[in-house]
């Protein structure tokens, strides 16, 4: 049976955007949440946690036969086999959601047949809906949008990213190359948001040594369908156990691909 990817992305488009409102309201209001500490620089809100059992709710009722895999529940195997796993980041950015700085979203990403097809991120500070499909397009509140045309990472600012699930080494190896060639690196604390970033040009590319796939399937989708390029991300057990993650606009591939070793 064929399996309808845009059904699909208009229900994550649909489950984000009233998802990331109803956390809007903790958001403004933030002395009534929960935080507890799930690692060094990680934290957890009972936002995130209530997020997501209604965020997986929304999508079974939908499509029951999918998969879901979440950041704060794991992996619930779908009926057909995971021929379609949904997966979903309730809130990328915590540490901003609770410091009250407004970098943080919503992210629901699809996978089918193992392949990143689809996803839909909202930014609901900001009111804005990044949704995108490979092959068919992406758009920014519903109008089209595209990477950037960078020719060189002198061009523009690269979204970056790190957690201390590494050693600060293949940061640092990466840094001083990069600022000595003329880069410059931008960082806001939601890798889902600075890669929705990427899709519509605002920053040139996005390099994280290590993520997960709930920060980053969705904005993988997005990044594609507005014409750019990022690594294998789901390569061995990219889906469970994460993996590094680099793309930008096709100008920049084959120099941020040298600066990080990644093929």
């Amino acid at each position: 049976m064929a399996v309808d990817i845009n059904a699909r992305l208009d229900a994550a488009v649909e489950i984000a955007t009233e998802a990331g409102k109803e956390a809007l309201k903790f958001f403004e209001n933030p002395d009534k949440l929960t935080i507890e500490k799930k690692g060094l620089q990680d934290m957890v809100s009972q936002v995130d946690r209530e997020t997501e059992v209604w965020v997986k709710e929304a999508i079974a009722a939908k499509f029951p036969e999918d998969g879901l895999l979440g950041e704060e529940y794991g992996l619930v195997e779908g009926a057909s086999g995971n021929e379609v796993i949904w997966i979903i980041d309730p809130i990328d950015g915590t540490a901003c959601f609770v410091a009250g700085i407004p970098s943080w979203c919503v992210s629901i990403g699809i996978v089918a047949n193992g392949q990143v097809v689809a996803g839909a991120i909202y930014d609901p500070c900001a009111d804005e809906i990044y949704a995108g499909e490979i092959g068919v397009g992406a758009t920014l509140n519903g109008k089209p949008i595209c990477v950037s045309d960078a020719k060189s990472i002198k061009d523009g600012m690269l979204g970056f990213g790190y957690s201390h699930r590494l050693d600060s080494a293949p940061i640092n190896d990466f840094l001083k190359p990069f600022l000595d060639a003329g880069g410059m690196f931008y960082r806001n604390g939601s890798g889902a948001l600075m890669l929705a970033y990427v899709a519509c040009g605002r920053i040139i590319g996005y390099y994280e040594a290590h993520i997960n796939s709930w920060d980053c399937a969705a904005g993988i989708a997005i990044i594609q369908a507005a014409g750019g390029w990022t690594n294998d991300f789901l390569a061995g057990d990219g889906l469970l156990d994460g993996n590094p993650i680099l793309g930008g606009g096709p100008g920049i591939e084959d120099e941020l691909r040298r600066l990080t070793g990644l093929t």
